[in-house]
């Protein structure tokens, strides 16, 4: 099975390891699942 990984932060709050560690676990879900992670998408939504 193939996937991707979406990832991200919606506030000021959160920071760039909140994304880091995202892609940790998913990434290690992916591996015991015997998934393939075919890309990942990484959205730092920042306020206007």
């Amino acid at each position: 099975m193939n996937a991707v990984i979406y990832a991200r932060y919606s506030s000021d709050n959160q920071r760039e390891e909140s994304i880091e560690g995202q892609i940790r676990e998913c990434t290690a879900y992916a591996e015991k699942n015997g998934i393939t992670i075919l890309r990942h998408y990484i959205d730092r939504a920042l306020s206007a």
